[in-house]
């Protein structure tokens, strides 16, 4: 297995460097700048530079340069992003011990780290991953795990839009719940685009078969020759839900009623 370690200027650190290289693992991490970075990479932002005033368009050049700080062990390949713009210019420097050419190695290795960074916030902010203010550790544990596992079912219709629009376009829909000793009554509005799923899936949850389901301490009662005992009964004698539309004088909802 390939294993490729990649992080910001915050983990470009030589021990750990040298770590991944001492165990077989590679490495690409950007790397703060400084006055001696910026003498080596000087040929290739002049250059980055002079294509811009005259092409007047985002310009970048690429290079690579052997640099180590006074503290590390020895010298490493750092990567060169010179880039300028109108509004001025724009290097990066990142390190790495990745085989390759430097444009490659940067946009399609170093640059998708803010891809996955994107996923993250998404999850954060779209699917409330960030809800972690109980006292308690282990509900905070739980309600992360929710929303990874919400991240997870949502995973294939990211590539139509971000989980938040999906949560609020197709998931989240509004409606009033009536109670009675009798049925559950679900008010939709006619503008819901998935109402007549919805209706669908209670019908076929109503059309159910009751299934007896005892808990361990209910089948020990029962025993391996004795009787159903009498609460296996009631469960066994319920009716099973039936679905019912029922037609409303008000055109602006749906009346969905779940009856015994």
């Amino acid at each position: 297995m390939k294993i490729i370690f990649r992080g910001d200027g915050g983990f470009c650190r030589w021990r750990r460097l040298r770590w991944c290289e001492d165990h077989g693992v590679n490495y690409i991490v950007g790397l703060a700048q400084n006055a001696r970075l910026r003498a080596q990479a000087q040929p290739r932002i002049t250059q980055a530079q002079s294509d811009f005033a005259a092409q007047t368009e985002k310009q970048r050049q690429f290079g690579e340069v052997a640099y180590a700080a006074a503290s590390w062990d020895r010298p490493r390949r750092v990567l060169v992003k010179a880039e300028h713009t109108d509004k001025g210019s724009n290097p990066r420097f990142v390190a790495t011990n990745l085989a390759g050419a430097a444009p490659k190695l940067y946009a399609e290795i170093y640059c998708a780290r803010g891809e996955r960074e994107n996923r993250i916030k998404e999850q954060q902010l779209g699917l409330f991953a960030d809800r972690t203010s109980c006292q308690d550790g282990w509900a905070n544990q739980f309600r992360l795990l929710l929303s990874s596992g919400a991240d997870v079912l949502l995973e294939r219709r990211r590539a139509r839009a971000p989980a938040g629009t999906i949560r609020l376009k197709l998931l989240k829909m509004g409606a009033v719940v009536g109670r009675n000793t009798r049925r559950v009554r679900l008010l939709l509005a006619r503008a819901i685009r998935i109402k007549n799923s919805s209706a669908r899936s209670a019908r076929r949850w109503a059309a159910a078969e009751p299934r007896e389901v005892l808990s361990p301490a209910r089948r020990k009662i029962t025993g391996a020759g004795g009787g159903v005992p009498p609460h296996a009964e009631k469960i066994r004698s319920c009716r099973p839900f039936k679905s019912q539309t029922t037609k409303s004088t008000d055109p602006s909802a749906l009346k969905l009623a779940l009856v015994k």
